[in-house]
């Protein structure tokens, strides 16, 4: 904008960075509130997963505490099947109402799911009525979930100054990793301070009701949002038909190159931020409490990696640092469980620590990735689509396909197996696929 609060016509050849550009101030504010709302919607996700032994015993209740995990991350496994329908849906709404009606939608209907199944009477009370009801909820959680992820780095990637645009892509993932951290120290604070009978009765679904009461928040602060100068952008040039056309095979390739880079991100980060909780205080027989403390001090250094990892992905560029990732997975995921499944809390620390970087060199890429690799009159639509594809085949199975291996082999490290393999297929794709993308005009198509 210029000194009068309005924007400048601009060449539709021209790059957007040379004809629109925002504030500092407005920049900031952007980023607190998708941050923010971030946060919200993922804290609602995260507490699933650290109840996830508690709800199977109040919804899938067997007597076997091995079969009732199972079912319930197979219920959160779940929630990832709907997701490319929801990016179906939400995707085309991003692309022709803009980034922020979006982000208003899905933070929204997030809380309120997340409320619900905190409502849900068990089992015990209801009888098969009552595992119905978390599968169904699942599944609209898993819908308005994805879109929010994409959406968000839509939003803030397109409000970012070009130079910088990894590390503001780091307020999504590290936002997401600290809304993961709230729920760790929530389910510990919840464990260590109620009886067993009553946490798991009503107490886990305390923060669950709560997420009703942080999802207003969310919109307030987003509905005063305005959107992305990308989108503006897009939509002028839609009016005055001078928008760039994208070949179908350049889309194909966009598309495949997401599958490789969100699936393999997205197994990671539900080992690191799901199943290793209940990996350690599962099979491995460390104490709840104790593995709870274990994996919310890994998950504040995961938070905090991640803005590093955005300063070195705008330095040296995007592929150097995702190989940094996904050969580092490759090459200790293995040595990783063998400390972990030794059950002494700092072999597990050792284990995590590297483990956690290497995510995040996953996390930041992906984010900005996401945006770069689209045209941006489809952005929201292909990213939503990859990713949710990307999440619903590889990486929302993740948690149970690594507790099948264990119950099924009895072999602790075997969940690394699936990881590793996950990670040497995105390599395969993405070495002869991926161009560097650093400093692209990102206002094109």
């Amino acid at each position: 904008m210029d000194s009068s609060g309005t924007r400048p016509t601009s060449d539709p050849q021209q790059p957007l960075t040379a004809s629109i550009a925002l504030t500092k101030k407005d920049r900031t504010r952007r980023m607190v509130a998708v941050g923010i709302g971030n946060f919200m919607e993922w804290f609602d996700f995260a507490i699933y997963g650290y109840f996830a032994a508690i709800i199977g015993a109040q919804f899938f209740p067997s007597g076997n505490a091995t079969a009732e995990m199972l079912s319930s991350l197979a219920v959160f496994a779940v929630g990832f099947i709907s997701r490319p329908f929801g990016a179906l849906i939400l995707g085309p709404l991003g692309d022709r109402l803009g980034r922020r009606s979006v982000l208003i939608v899905t933070v929204l209907g997030m809380g309120v799911v997340t409320a619900l199944i905190g409502l849900t009477p068990s089992y015990a009370a209801i009888g098969i009525a009552a595992p119905i009801i978390i599968v169904v909820l699942r599944l609209l959680q898993g819908g308005f979930a994805g879109s929010e992820w994409t959406s968000a780095a839509a939003y803030i990637g397109e409000s970012a100054p070009g130079a910088k645009r990894a590390v503001y892509a780091s307020v999504v993932t590290g936002t997401a990793g600290l809304a993961f951290l709230i729920g760790t120290i929530t389910a510990a604070v919840l464990t260590a301070s109620m009886s067993a009978e009553s946490l798991q009765s009503w107490g886990w679904r305390l923060p669950f009701i709560a997420s009703l009461v942080m999802a207003v928040v969310a919109i307030y602060i987003r509905r005063k949002l305005e959107d992305t100068p990308v989108f503006e952008e897009v939509e002028r040039r839609r009016a005055t038909n001078t928008l760039e056309r994208t070949p179908t095979s350049a889309k194909v390739k966009a598309f495949v190159m997401t599958l490789a880079f969100s699936g393999v991100f997205g197994v990671s980060l539900y080992y690191l931020i799901t199943y290793v909780n209940n990996f350690l205080s599962g099979p491995v027989g460390m104490p709840r409490l104790e593995a709870l403390v274990l994996c919310g001090f890994i998950m504040a250094i995961y938070v905090g990696f991640n803005p590093l990892v955005g300063v070195l992905v705008d330095r040296l560029g995007r592929r150097p640092v995702l190989f940094t990732g996904l050969f580092g997975l490759i090459i200790w995921s293995l040595p990783a469980f063998w400390l972990l499944s030794s059950g002494n809390a700092w072999l597990g620390l050792i284990a995590l620590v590297p483990f956690a970087f290497f995510v995040a060199c996953t996390a930041v890429v992906n984010n900005v990735l996401l945006v770069e690799v689209f045209p941006a009159s489809i952005r929201a639509t292909g990213s939503a689509i990859g990713y949710n594809v990307a999440y619903a085949l590889l990486a929302g199975p993740g948690p149970l396909i690594a507790a099948a291996l264990v119950a099924s082999t009895g072999i602790l490290v075997s969940p690394a197996f699936y990881l590793v393999a996950v990670a040497i297929v995105a390599t395969a794709v993405l070495l002869p696929t991926l161009p560097e993308t650093k400093g692209i005009d990102i206002s094109r198509g």
